[in-house]
């Protein structure tokens, strides 16, 4: 559309909405381009997370969590030494202090738990966000291109089903924003409950082996029963 047509065509509006109409009829294409790229950052952020959690999958678990129910502690630290899992640096920070006392190993297992956890969340907000809002930008897209395509419509005099063509071609061309904004989303939102469901998991286990140490150290010697009682949560799930 000309400069002089568009100054006719704004001339009838208000300030504001022609001053609004001048941004909104440009071209929406960035917003794709937005969509793209925010869909290039979150497969490669969904790559780094499934990685980084493969590589610390906690190894000997059923054996780990069999030696604490029956106390065997010193047995213990080769299974959990050099892993960097979760449920690992929690016990092998645990064991270190095992000497100070009961009191000092529940403390220090909370604080590696606190200082470890935000590793696994890394990112997960980002997936998260853009899972909620990626269909928006999208619909903004929609939005701007409807926009430009009835403004285009009333500025030429067509008929008949040259009307219909024009504005059903203009509306289709708008829609692929919300298309390519659910394409963007839906495996944000799909890797986002996957990993938070996995880091649930670990926390779940990890919790499980610090009570079990905790108790181990209170009563070293357990008794018959408890060495064939093994911890919930650790190899379950």
């Amino acid at each position: 559309m000309t400069l002089p047509v568009l100054a006719l065509a704004l001339a009838d509006v208000g300030w504001l909405t022609s001053k609004l109409l001048r941004v909104t009829l440009s071209s929406a294409e960035w917003v794709l381009w937005l969509l793209v790229a925010l869909s290039v950052a979150s497969l490669a952020v969904i790559l780094e997370r499934a990685v980084f959690f493969r590589a610390r999958r906690l190894q000997h678990a059923e054996e780990i969590a069999q030696r604490l129910s029956r106390g065997e502690l010193d047995g213990l630290r080769p299974l959990v030494e050099g892993q960097q899992a979760l449920e690992a640096r929690i016990v092998q920070q645990g064991l270190a202090v095992l000497s100070q006392g009961p009191a000092m190993v529940e403390e220090v297992m909370a604080a590696t738990m606190a200082a470890e956890r935000p590793r696994y969340e890394r990112f997960l907000s980002f997936l998260g966000t853009l899972g909620s809002n990626a269909p928006f930008v999208g619909l903004f897209g929609t939005v701007l291109g409807i926009i430009k395509a009835f403004h285009d419509l009333g500025a030429v005099a067509i008929r008949g089903s040259a009307i219909q063509q024009t504005v059903m071609t203009g509306i289709s061309e708008a829609l692929v924003a919300t298309a390519v904004g659910l394409a963007v989303a839906i495996p944000a939102v799909v890797a986002y409950n996957l990993f938070t469901r996995a880091l649930k998991n670990r926390v779940t286990r990890a919790q499980a082996l610090a009570h079990a140490l905790v108790a181990a150290a209170r009563n070293p010697r357990t008794d018959a029963a408890a060495a064939s009682r093994p911890v919930r949560g650790v190899v379950e799930g």
